[in-house]
């Protein structure tokens, strides 16, 4: 049986999967035999992955980070996944580092900082995401983001308000003495300048029931005396 026989073959085979298999070879680095390989170790039912990080993790294209004590150890190796979808996936990462694209811009980067085999481990993690969302929706459509994606500026996320934390301790603030004080000390003096904040140090005496210790300490200003008990 010659090459010919062998490529009718696959077409008959692939037929009824011949639209996932058009989607898939838009994305760049992936032909249609590379599209037929992944389809006949992926599927097209990614009921069992439900998320993109589940057939990234199945596929061995997720690198283990093991740190302890704040010290990483190992070297962040992926494992032994599908040989043959590692096999596709790293020569697509490859071609697609050819092309004038988002994915050959990012492989490039990647290359010149971390090394080539890093390179080809990011892309074919990158198309095993956008196999995941093709094969997941078929309405979908691959977009190049382009090669000059990196170069744009682009609008930075909005940061999110932080809650305010409490101005003093809720014990505190609930109680009639706290409140009181706070709101004697902040009222303006006679002359229209406002009064120089209170330090006090409570007993259980005041408190009721708090720690002991020394009598309430008052510090005004630069001079400071202790009170009776």
């Amino acid at each position: 049986m010659g090459i010919a026989a062998f490529d009718g073959k696959i077409e008959e085979m692939i037929a009824p999967f011949a639209a996932a298999a058009r989607r898939l070879d838009e994305i760049p680095g992936i032909n249609a035999i590379a599209a037929c390989v992944i389809l006949a170790e992926i599927g097209i039912d990614l009921e069992r992955f439900p998320t993109a990080g589940h057939l990234v993790s199945w596929a061995k294209f997720a690198p283990g980070v093991k740190e302890s004590a704040g010290k990483k150890k190992g070297k962040n190796t992926t494992g032994h996944g599908n040989s043959y979808l590692a096999r596709v996936l790293g020569n697509a990462a490859v071609s697609a580092g050819r092309t004038d694209t988002f994915l050959g811009e990012r492989y490039r980067r990647i290359a010149r900082r971390r090394g080539r085999k890093k390179a080809e481990v990011a892309i074919g993690r990158s198309i095993l995401v956008i196999i995941w969302h093709l094969l997941s929706d078929p309405q979908a459509r691959y977009t190049d983001l382009g090669s000059d994606f990196y170069a744009t500026p682009h609008q930075p996320r909005t940061p999110q308000a932080q809650p305010r934390p409490p101005a003093r301790s809720p014990r505190l603030q609930s109680h009639p003495r706290t409140s009181s004080l706070t709101a004697a000390a902040n009222q303006p003096s006679s002359a229209g300048r406002c009064r120089a904040p209170l330090t006090l140090r409570f007993s259980d005496q005041s408190l009721g029931g708090w720690p002991t210790g020394p009598g309430p300490r008052v510090r005004h200003g630069h001079r400071s005396h202790a009170a009776a008990p």
